[in-house]
C-alpha cells in the first residue's frame, strides 16, 4: 500500500498458493562427441496426461561455451503429434521435433538455462523421448556443477523389522554447493522429502515381505543435479492384511470429458486380488476398465480407472455410483456428471456475477495453516485467494510462500470440492502476480522478473497458465483471476511529476510493461469461457483523490485494450487487497467539504471502501468499460474490531477530533500498509452484498505477512521496506508518521502467526 501525499496508499504481499510439484520424468543423459567446449543437459518433465493429450516442461542447460541461439531436437518413440508450446518456435516432421530459440532467450551463458514447454496429443503409449541434441550436439551431464553424493545409513542391508513396526530411514548427503533436499523411496515409491540434515523419516504400514529403500539427493545447481543411492534390501516379518483403497471417493466429471481414480492395496497381498467394478446410476457415465487385479507387483502403484461423462442436453447433474468389490474389501466412488449451471452446456456461458449461486474454493494449504493455530478452526473453512507469484509456482515450488500445490493441483482439488457441493457451481480464486518490474513503488513485494522481462512474462508465465485454465476437465468451474495487484495505479501516482515518483515506476510507464502485460493476460484469459477477470483498483486511500481518480480509471481502460484485449474481457475490479481501509465508517458519516479538510481524510472524497468502490465503478463505466462490471472488496483485514473500536460518533465540534474519535480505521496514518497493529478480520466472504458489488472476498489470506520487519536474505526477489519496521518514523507517503507495523514479521507471503491471532481477536463482526 502506500500513500503518496494525498494520493496513494498501497503495497503488499506475495502469495499463497499453492502447489504440488510436477511429476519428474527424469534427466536424460546421452553421450556427446568429444567436444569439450560444447555441452548441454536436458530435464524433461511431464506436467499432465489425460490419456490422449499431455503437457511437458523442458529445461535446457548450457554446460559448455555460450550460445547466441539454440535449437533443441528430439525424436518421439510413439505417436505424439500436434505440438503447441511456449518460449520456443516448434516444428514437427514425422517423429522429429525441433524447438528453436526466440529473440529474447537465444543467448545462454555457460551454467545458464532456459525453460520451455508444450502441449501435444497422442494415441497408445506416451513414452518420454530418450535422447536430445542442441545445435546438433547430443546432450550430456557436463559442466562445472557436480552431482551430490548420498548414502543410506538406515536401514542396514538385510535388516528385518516386525510386522506393524515403523522402519527408520536415514541418509547422509553432501555437495560441492548445497543439498536442497533428500527424497526417500521404498520399493520405488516416494514416501518422504526432507530439506534439512539430518535427513530421516519413519516409514510405517509396510507390508510383510522383502523391500528395498533408496535415497535421492538434489543440489542447488542450475540445472539441478541429483544422485540416487544404492538400494538397501530389508524385510518385514509376520503378516499384515491388505485393504482395498481408492484415491478419491467423490469425483466431478465435466460433460464431454473424463477423470481418473486409482485403486491400491495398503500392503502387498500373498495372492492376486481381483477387483470388479459395478456402475449404477447415470447412463451417461462410463467406467474403464471394469475389472483388474492387484498383485505383489502393482499393489502400491495401483491401477488407474477412467471415468467419463458423455455430452448431453439435460439440465441436471447426473450421479453414478461405482462399487468396487474384492477379497480385500469394498469401496465406493460417487461420480457426478458436472453441468453446474443447469443448462445442459459444457462449457457453460459466463454468468453476470460468478459468485452468485456458487460455493467458493477453500484452499487446503491455507486451511491447514489456519487450523493449526489456536482458535483457527473458526475460520479455516473460509474461501481465500490462491497466489501465483512466480513462474515456478505454476507447477508448485514447495516454497514457504506458495507451498507444495501447483495450479493443476488446486484445480483438481476444486473439481473434487465441486463434486461435493450438490448442484451449486464452484468458484475458484487465483491471483496472477508476476509482472516485470513488479510493485515498482515498494520493496517488500518485488518479484523475479526485471523491468524488461515482458516477453518472459508472456511466454513463460501467462501462456502456461492459460493452457492449464483451458483444459476441458475444468470447464465447469468458475475461475476468477485477480490480475496483478499493485500495478496500474502506480503508473498514475508514483511517476514523474509526483513527489512519490520512483525510477522503476517511470521505467514501467515508459516501456508499457505493465499496460501490455495486463492486456496480454486479459486477452489470453478472456478467450477462455469460464474465466472471470478482475483488475486491481487499489483502494480509496490510494486513488480516491481528484487527481488520481479519473486518471486511474483511464489507465485501466488503456491496459484492458492493449495487446489485443478488449474491455469486455474485464468482469470487474477489486479494491483493498493491498490495504486495511475500513469497509464503512458509520460514525464519521458522509465526507463533507468541512471533513475533507481534516488531517485523516486529507481532501480525499472518500473515507471507506464501499462508497469508493461504488463510485469508482461508475467512473470506470464512463472510461469505456461495460455497464455490467462488478466490484469485489477484500475484507480479510479491514474489520477493526476489538476494544478500541468506537461505538458511537464523537460529540466534539472540532473536525479533526470528531473524525479521529469516530473513525473505525485505527491506523496512525492511511499511508501505513504493512502488518498493521490492531487490525481485525472483516466481513466474511459473501456474494452480492451491496449495489454494484459482486462479492466481499478474502483474496489476501489472513496470516500472510506483508513484509519483514528486518532485512532477511532470500532468493524470492523480496527486499526490505522500512514501512514494515515498527521503529520506522516514516516518510512523505505516510506523513512522516510511525509505521504502525507489528514486530518480528517474516518475508511477505510467509506465515505470520502473531498477525493471524491478532486478526481473529479483533474481528468485526466478532468470531
Amino acid at each position: 500500500m502506500r500513500t503518496p501525499i494525498r494520493h496513494a496508499i498501497r503495497r503488499r504481499l506475495v502469495a499463497l498458493l499453492g502447489v504440488s510439484a510436477l511429476a519428474a520424468a527424469g534427466i536424460v543423459a546421452v553421450q556427446s562427441p568429444a567436444m569439450a567446449a560444447v555441452g548441454c543437459q536436458i530435464t524433461y518433465q511431464k506436467a499432465w496426461d489425460n490419456g490422449t493429450q499431455f503437457g511437458a516442461n523442458i529445461t535446457i542447460a548450457n554446460t559448455g561455451d555460450p550460445w547466441t541461439s539454440w535449437a533443441l531436437t528430439w525424436t518421439w518413440a510413439g505417436t505424439q503429434t500436434g505440438i503447441q508450446g511456449w518460449s520456443a518456435n516448434y516444428a514437427q516432421s514425422g517423429k522429429n521435433v525441433t524447438a528453436s530459440s526466440l529473440s529474447y532467450n537465444g543467448s545462454v551463458a555457460n551454467g545458464g538455462s532456459v525453460g520451455i514447454g508444450f502441449n501435444a496429443s497422442y494415441t497408445g503409449s506416451n513414452a518420454n523421448p530418450t535422447s536430445f541434441a542442441v545445435n546438433g550436439t547430443a546432450c550430456n551431464g557436463g559442466g562445472g556443477n557436480t552431482a551430490p553424493t548420498v548414502s543410506l545409513t538406515s536401514p542396514t542391508s538385510g535388516q528385518t523389522f516386525a510386522a506393524g513396526a515403523s522402519v527408520p530411514l536415514a541418509a547422509t548427503a553432501a555437495d560441492n554447493g548445497a543439498v536442497t533436499k533428500v527424497e526417500f523411496r521404498v520399493d520405488g515409491t516416494l514416501v518422504s522429502t526432507d530439506t534439512s540434515a539430518p535427513y530421516s523419516f519413519s516409514a510405517a504400514g509396510l507390508a510383510s515381505g522383502s523391500h528395498s529403500a533408496t535415497a535421492t539427493a538434489y543440489d542447488n545447481g542450475s540445472p539441478v543435479l541429483s544422485t540416487v543411492s544404492p538400494a538397501v534390501p530389508f524385510s518385514i516379518s509376520g503378516t499384515t492384511t491388505p485393504v482395498l483403497t481408492v484415491s478419491s471417493t467423490a469425483v466431478s466429471v465435466p460433460e464431454g470429458s473424463s477423470t481418473t481414480v486409482t485403486y491400491r492395496l495398503t500392503s502387498a497381498p500373498s495372492a492376486s486380488v481381483a477387483v470388479t467394478l459395478t456402475k449404477t446410476g447415470d447412463t451417461n457415465v462410463t467406467v474403464s476398465p471394469t475389472s483388474f487385479s492387484l498383485t505383489s507387483g502393482n499393489w502400491s502403484t495401483g491401477v488407474t480407472v477412467t471415468i467419463s461423462a458423455a455430452e448431453d442436453t439435460d439440465t441436471t447433474n447426473g450421479t453414478a455410483t461405482i462399487a468396487a468389490a474384492s477379497s480385500a474389501g469394498n469401496v465406493t466412488v460417487t461420480a457426478t456428471e458436472a453441468d453446474n449451471d443447469g443448462t445442459g452446456c459444457n462449457p457453460c456461458p459466463r454468468v453476470d456475477n460468478p459468485y452468485v449461486g456458487a460455493t467458493v474454493y477453500n484452499n487446503p494449504q491455507w486451511k491447514a495453516l489456519a487450523t493449526a493455530e489456536p482458535g483457527g478452526s473458526r475460520i479455516a473453512n473460509q474461501p481465500t485467494g490462491v497466489w501465483f507469484d512466480s513462474i515456478s509456482s505454476i507447477a508448485g515450488n514447495s516454497s514457504p510462500t506458495t507451498g507444495s500445490m501447483g495450479m493443476v493441483d488446486h484445480l483438481n482439488a476444486a473439481v473434487t470440492q465441486d463434486a461435493a457441493n450438490g448442484s451449486a457451481a464452484l468458484t475458484v480464486q487465483f491471483v496472477i502476480y508476476d509482472l516485470p518490474g513488479r510493485d515498482c513503488a515498494a520493496l517488500a513485494s518485488n518479484g523475479e522478473l526485471g523491468p524488461t522481462d515482458l516477453p518472459r512474462y508472456k511466454t513463460e508465465y501467462i501462456d502456461p497458465i492459460a493452457a492449464i485454465l483451458a483444459r476441458p476437465a475444468y470447464a465447469n468451474l468458475r475461475i476468477v483471476t485477480i490480475i496483478e495487484i499493485d500495478s496500474l495505479p502506480n503508473l498514475v501516482t508514483n511517476v514523474a511529476g509526483r513527489p512519490t515518483e520512483t525510477a522503476v515506476c517511470n521505467t514501467m510507464l515508459a516501456n508499457r510493461g505493465y499496460v501490455e502485460g495486463v492486456g496480454y493476460a486479459l486477452a489470453k484469459f478472456g478467450a477462455i469461457g469460464n474465466v472471470y477477470n478482475y483488475l486491481d483498483a487499489a483502494h480509496h486511500g490510494w486513488v480516491g483523490w481528484d487527481d488520481n481518480f479519473g486518471a486511474t480509471a483511464n489507465m485501466m481502460f488503456s491496459a484492458a485494450t492493449a495487446s489485443g484485449s478488449v474491455a469486455s474481457n474485464v468482469t470487474g475490479f477489486i479494491t483493498d487487497t493491498a490495504n486495511y481501509s475500513a469497509l464503512t465508517e458509520p460514525y464519521v458519516g458522509p465526507v463533507t467539504e468541512q471533513l475533507r479538510q481534516t488531517t485523516w481524510i486529507d481532501w480525499n472524497r472518500y473515507n471507506d471502501e464501499l462508497t469508493f468502490a461504488q463510485a469508482f465503478r461508475s467512473r470506470l463505466v464512463t472510461a469505456g468499460f461495460p455497464s455490467n462490471i462488478g466490484m469485489l472488496i477484500d475484507t480479510s483485514r479491514n474489520g477493526w474490531g476489538g476494544p478500541n473500536r468506537p461505538t458511537a460518533a464523537s460529540t466534539s465540534t472540532d473536525p479533526n477530533t470528531f473524525v479521529n474519535q469516530s473513525r473505525i480505521d485505527r491506523r496512525i496514518h492511511k499511508g501505513n500498509w504493512c502488518n498493521q497493529s490492531g487490525a481485525g478480520l472483516g466481513e466474511r466472504p459473501r456474494a452480492a452484498p451491496a449495489s454494484g458489488i459482486d462479492a466481499y472476498v478474502w483474496i489476501k489470506p489472513p496470516g500472510e505477512s506483508d513484509g519483514s520487519s528486518t532485512a532477511i536474505p532470500n532468493n524470492e526477489g523480496k527486499g526490505f521496506d522500512r514501512m514494515c519496521d515498527p521503529t520506522y518514523t516514516g516518510n512523505a507517503r505516510n506523513g512522516n508518521s510511525m509505521s504502525g507495523a507489528l514486530p518480528n514479521s517474516p518475508l511477505s507471503g510467509h506465515w505470520f502467526s502473531a498477525q493471524f491471532q491478532q486478526l481473529m481477536a479483533n474481528a468485526y463482526p466478532a468470531l
